[in-house]
């Protein structure tokens, strides 16, 4: 009989609540034009600022209420998903494509090619992101792509060192010596037996990256170094929301705790698939 120790049973249930929260925000975002209401053109002064679950005058109901412009809350924080996801999964996708590349290649590579390689990890480790992305926003407009590469070209350092690190640990296992010993090859031991047995940790780190980027994502578009309108991610949702605190708080409330719930979950993943090394 298998005993199950409570701490596992404890991470596989934070486990299943995050991965179910962010499997709803997934599908809310996909389905998005399916539940947003269609777009009023009446008044714009009979249709801002009202409350949540309220009706305008045209009996369009409005779940999360609207902004100063008459635009549906609800309807901006779905549609405002869909760049804050897509933007949180390419940067990491990106950053864990180097970082394997330059991670599992400092630990095959000979002693100088790994000590440049790691080198130049620490040097990338110092190149703050804000700063660069402040000195593109001055060349260029700011936008998603901008964003997307700028976050994924400075946020594999750390995927670098956990790929080295876990392949050097894997190195001296007895499995690794005896497909060396039938005559694999150093990509198919990496790839077919290195890689998959260091998995766990590295996909923790990708999936707490996402949430990362996110959030990154939108303290950039808060600042306005994000994405432009008129398209919309939660950063720049939650800045139209920062002058209204007071008469209309829903305006930048729900897409701050659909911020929050996205980046929790996205941690509660990350620590499932690490207890799971």
């Amino acid at each position: 009989m298998t005993i199950v120790e409570p701490a596992t049973r404890s991470s596989d249930a934070r486990t299943r609540i995050g991965v179910g929260v962010l499997a709803l925000v997934v599908v809310l975002a996909a389905i998005a034009p399916l539940l947003s209401p269609a777009a009023s053109t009446q008044d714009v002064v009979m249709t801002r600022f009202l409350a949540p679950m309220t009706r305008d005058l045209h009996g369009a109901f409005h779940f999360l209420g609207t902004d100063r412009l008459g635009r549906d809350v609800w309807s901006r924080l779905l549609f405002g998903s869909r760049i804050s996801l897509t933007v949180g999964v390419l940067t990491m996708a990106l950053s864990l494509v180097l970082g394997v590349a330059v991670g599992a290649g400092a630990a095959f590579a000979p002693r100088s090619v790994s000590a440049v390689l790691l080198g130049l990890t620490d040097f990338a480790l110092g190149v703050p992101r804000v700063v660069l992305l402040l000195l593109l926003a001055a060349l260029w407009p700011p936008n998603a792509t901008q964003v997307v590469l700028v976050l994924g070209v400075t946020g594999w350092m750390p995927i670098a060192r956990l790929v080295y690190a876990e392949t050097r640990s894997q190195l001296g296992r007895p499995y690794v010596d005896g497909a060396a010993a039938l005559g694999a090859r150093r990509l198919r031991i990496l790839f077919r037996h290195i890689l998959p047995h260091g998995a766990p940790p590295v996909l923790a780190a990708v999936t707490l990256g996402i949430g990362n980027a996110i959030t990154l994502e939108a303290g950039l578009s808060f600042l306005g170094l994000g994405v432009q309108p008129p398209a919309a991610s939660w950063g720049s949702l939650i800045a139209s929301g920062r002058d209204t605190v007071v008469n209309a708080p829903w305006v930048g409330l729900a897409p701050g705790v659909a911020l929050v719930l996205v980046v929790i979950s996205c941690a509660l993943i990350a620590d499932g698939l690490y207890e799971r090394r």
